[in-house]
């Protein structure tokens, strides 16, 4: 391949590609500045015959069509050189599995989209394959570079800044200095900044490298030093003392992490034992409460994590503990020991005791087998539903148990959390309330400011959102949404859309249009119910969801009317031959007398359990 005079073939912008099987390839041109100095370039090929084999089978002669010197090669063009031609030779040993070879020069971009073909049986691609190549300019005519910079004062000369100006035949090109790039033609050359690849960083690690103006230099980091002469080939080696200061550092970070892991294993033990120190002063703090200190020992220790555990004796108990090591929920498991020492009463969860010998306190209280009203409300069963009777007497056994906490404990206590969840069911599925943490002790005919609204949405009262003041009629709100639950089969907050997300607003406009029975959980509908019972206790749900807290009903009050709708499924007590059931006996007789609101003496609603 011979080219044409007059035009500058690039050095920086082309390459020469060979291709084949033990080949040899070259540039053969002059030197632009020197028109009788010959230069040559080039790169061969290697490959055996079963390489020229592997080959032709997979119809590629390199790995991901890069030229490594295995079947093609890549050379450079020597810088001031005008190329004249390029030469092929091949070696005869291997003509007889590989004939063919080729060479071409072409732009360095354009290399990648070659696609490499085996020559023996793709001769003609390479024969109409068309390559790009890039021509450096020159300016022809106007005489060499010192004629061009003196006529007109340089007016002429058209080499910009940070360039050379290299004389050819019959004219002068200009070339960027080493170190720049870009079009000396158009605009000065700028500088190329050899440190902003990092994945072809220049210097030797640990060295860094710092750009220059038309350069680079490497520098070593501190405590190191440089051992070779050349500011761009910088070699680090460590300074004398380098070895001892890093032997230094190792021991100092090593008796640190010792010592460190010392002392933090005595501050968690210190922590550990005022935590403990702490759950029982926080706990004897209040008015002497009546509990048993359980020792660690009693508790199965296999069960660590379980809500359930075994005591010693093997008795079955509920171990409460709280789910994160924090003081509001360390103080809510505390205030729940507290008020359930002062609690005794058949529908109230039983505390059996607690222990302090743990980081935070483990409350210990009966167990409960079947599970919360929530679930069997919501994701009933099958083979043993809750019956509308079932439910009367759930509702009645909850009531009274407020009852019992607003009018009959020594202190007022008000629950603030009354939900279907808080709600367990016994052996016989007897309801009873549990969960007192956010529960509170007041005073006779006070309120309870508080700062945050405690409680679970949906069962908020509106009124205790607005003033921040909690009632005994607060959890009057909360068991009506309960009531609710109990009549429809609905959760407190329905997945459907936000109109009628709210369970509250949902019954109530269907109370406001009389449409009450189409609202009634089919379950309980099944069962061919007197409808009026639905419509009393609706009724009374109704009056529990008022959004002025006076006119709600007191808990004693709701108590009584459930009690009332549930006698009519029970067997008369005055009956001849019907046998007395204790349970239903022990609800009735709990509100014989007085009808009023709680008052200050509590042997006039008296509510305890009885053995």
């Amino acid at each position: 391949m011979k080219f044409s005079d007059g035009f500058k073939f690039s050095s920086t912008k082309n390459s020469l590609f060979g291709y084949g099987c033990d080949t040899s390839v070259g540039f053969v041109g002059n030197d632009e500045m020197n028109a009788t100095a010959k230069l040559r370039s080039g790169c061969a090929t290697m490959c055996d015959r079963r390489q020229a084999m592997y080959f032709r089978r997979v119809g590629k002669q390199s790995k991901n069509n890069r030229c490594s010197g295995l079947g093609c090669c890549t050379a450079s063009v020597p810088d001031g050189m005008n190329l004249n031609y390029i030469v092929v030779e091949k070696h005869t040993y291997a003509l007889d599995f590989n004939p063919c070879s080729v060479a071409f020069a072409v732009a360095t971009d354009a290399m990648p989209t070659i696609k490499p073909q085996f020559l023996s049986e793709n001769v003609d691609y390479f024969k109409k394959l068309q390559l790009p190549m890039v021509y450096d300019w020159s300016i022809i005519g106007v005489g060499d570079c010192e004629t061009a910079r003196s006529s007109k004062a340089g007016k002429d000369f058209i080499c910009k800044g940070n360039s050379e100006c290299l004389n050819v035949t019959r004219g002068y090109r200009c070339q960027c200095n080493p170190g720049f790039e870009g079009n000396p033609y158009l605009h000065d050359c700028h500088d190329i900044d050899e440190c902003s690849n990092q994945l072809y960083n220049p210097c030797k690690h640990p060295a860094e490298c710092i750009n220059t103006n038309g350069s680079y230099v490497c520098l070593c980091p501190k405590g190191y030093s440089d051992i070779s002469a050349d500011a761009k080939n910088t070699l680090c080696s460590p300074s004398t003392n380098q070895s001892q200061y890093k032997l230094a550092v190792g021991l100092s970070v090593t008796l640190g992490s010792i010592l460190l892991f010392i002392l933090g294993y005595w501050i968690y033990k210190l922590i550990k034992r005022r935590q403990k120190e702490q759950n029982s002063s926080l706990l004897l703090s209040y008015k002497k409460p009546l509990i048993t200190l359980v020792r660690i020992e009693s508790l199965d220790k296999e069960a660590v994590g379980r809500s359930i555990r075994e005591l010693a004796e093997g008795k079955i108990v509920a171990v409460k503990k709280p789910k994160k090591l924090e003081e509001s929920e360390i103080m809510e498991l505390i205030n729940e020991i507290a008020i359930l020492s002062q609690i005794n009463h058949r529908n109230i969860v039983k505390l059996l005791g607690c222990c302090l010998e743990t980081e935070v306190p483990l409350l210990v209280s009966e167990f409960i087998p079947n599970g919360t009203l929530f679930h069997h409300i919501h994701y009933p069963s099958e083979e043993f539903p809750i019956t509308w009777k079932m439910r009367l007497q759930i509702a009645s056994d909850s009531a009274g148990a407020l009852a019992y906490l607003h009018c009959s404990s020594s202190i007022p206590i008000f629950h603030r959390d009354i939900k279907s969840s808080n709600i367990l069911l016994d052996e016989k599925y007897r309801g009873k309330l549990s969960d007192f943490g956010t529960s509170r002790l007041v005073g006779t005919d006070q309120t309870h400011v508080t700062t945050r609204v405690m409680g679970t949405r949906g069962y908020f009262d509106p009124e205790y959102i607005q003033t921040h003041q909690f009632t005994e009629k607060s959890d009057v709100y909360s068991f009506g949404v309960v009531l609710v639950e109990l009549l429809t089969g609905q959760k407190a907050i329905r997945a459907i859309s936000e109109q009628d997300r709210s369970l509250t607003a949902w019954f109530l406009s269907h109370m406001e249009n009389s449409r009450l029975l189409d609202i009634i959980d089919s379950q309980v509908l099944k069962e061919n119910c007197n409808k009026e019972e639905f419509h009393t206790i609706a009724t009374l749900a109704k009056r529990c969801l008022s959004s002025d807290g006076k006119r709600r009903p007191s808990i004693k009050e709701v108590s009584l009317e459930i009690e009332a709708v549930l006698s009519l499924h029970l067997p008369q007590i005055n009956e001849p031959g019907t046998p007395t059931e204790p349970d239903e006996v022990f609800v009735t007789e709990a509100f014989k007398g007085s009808f009023n609101d709680c008052g200050s003496s509590s042997s006039t609603f008296n509510l305890e359990s009885k053995p």
